[in-house]
């Protein structure tokens, strides 16, 4: 295994050296990730597109442009709709509990529309002023906009999962929801670290396991419940989504820093920005050391100054080079591969067809060897 130890811009960790440091269309073992992907996408978003358009106007709209289906001027575009990670992940849920992928689609929709609820609250509750490259659903169509649709996406998804009326949807929607739960609460805990001068990194970890973990874990098991999957196998594809969402989250919090905006369509330093308490600066800050301790007094400063959103690159750079040097860059590194390890070692206590395990480790080598 190795690490990118380099400048903002470079890879985030890689698992093995056969798999290349970046979005890739090929895994180690030759699965097409890209076709994965696309399948999860083309399966998926006609079910997605529909349920949008039960949305009243303009909400349906907005909501198009947040999708990427529209520009800011109503026209048709063909915007960065996202990696789509998580409808590919319910689609082979389904096929692992021996269903055909087809099954898990109102489980894919679900857990997409919960996620892009999320972003559109986390946008404005964040200051976010550009996702996927464009300008966020606040900072076109106002914060009432965007609090409308994410409360609407929230509410159309339990519709589309709960719509076929089955013993399995009930089931599926439990699931949802409790995961919607831990979700909301990762975010609270997130906006609450920002106001405090430290965080210990099993904190940081609880939340982001809130955050992002419950609702990969939620994807990766809602299209085997859909299929019949018992509570045992469902639980236990939840925890390879689990351990998946920890290793993603990780990653994620590397390129808030190092990621180059170009790939990330967010700002430089985008994290530091926000004064955001993410696993490099809280490993950081843990480590002890002169560059530990340095960085914290510049934290500490930070959040008593008046003039924070005035700073310069050159004292983002500071506090990014500080975070490196502490050892917080590469405890994160560590810990996206290890969370990775143990989302794979789920895999092995359930019994599925070979190929679609084989498919489930290469989305997750995947989500840790990536640049946005």
């Amino acid at each position: 295994m190795s690490t990118s130890t380099g400048t903002r811009g470079e890879s985030v960790p890689t698992v093995h050296s056969a798999y290349p440091a970046d979005d890739t269309a090929q895994s180690a073992g030759g699965i097409d990730i890209s076709a994965l992907l696309e399948r999860g996408r083309t399966l998926s978003t006609p079910v997605l597109r529909a349920a949008v358009e039960r949305l009243a106007p303009p909400m349906n709209t907005v909501a198009a442009y947040h999708f990427g289906w529209i520009d800011a001027q109503g026209r048709p575009s063909e915007g960065d709709g996202g990696k789509a990670v998580r409808p590919a992940l319910a689609l082979l849920s389904a096929e692992a509990a021996g269903a055909a992928p087809e099954v898990g689609i109102p489980g894919a929709v679900a857990v997409e529309l919960v996620h892009n609820f999320s972003l559109l609250h986390d946008d404005l509750m964040d200051g976010d002023e550009q996702r996927r490259h464009r300008d966020t659903v606040w900072k076109v169509h106002g914060p009432a906009q965007a609090i409308l649709v994410g409360d609407a996406l929230f509410a159309v998804a339990n519709e589309v999962l709960l719509e076929s009326g089955t013993v399995e949807a009930g089931r599926a929607a439990r699931r949802l929801t409790t995961a919607s739960r831990k979700l909301i609460d990762g975010q609270a805990q997130d906006i609450s670290f920002e106001h405090r001068e430290r965080v210990t990194v099993e904190e940081c970890l609880e939340m982001e396991g809130n955050k992002t973990g419950a609702l990969l874990a939620c994807a990766v098991s809602i299209g085997a419940v859909l299929g019949g999957a018992d509570e045992r196998t469902a639980d236990t594809l939840e925890a390879y989504g689990y351990h998946l969402g920890l290793a993603f989250q990780a990653v994620d919090d590397l390129l808030g820093i190092w990621g180059d905006p170009v790939a990330t369509g967010k700002q430089t330093w985008s994290d530091l920005r926000q004064r955001k308490k993410s696993l490099p600066v809280v490993a950081a800050l843990a480590a002890g050391g002169p560059a530990s301790e340095r960085l914290g007094g510049l934290l500490a400063a930070d959040a008593k100054s008046s003039d924070f959103d005035s700073f310069s690159e050159e004292e983002f750079a500071t506090r990014a080079a500080l975070i490196e040097e502490a050892g917080g860059r590469e405890w994160t590194s560590q810990e996206a591969r290890r969370q990775h390890a143990v989302a794979i070692e789920a895999l092995d206590r359930v019994d599925m067809p070979e190929r679609v395990r084989a498919q489930l480790v290469a989305l997750a080598d995947f989500v840790v060897v990536r640049k946005r």
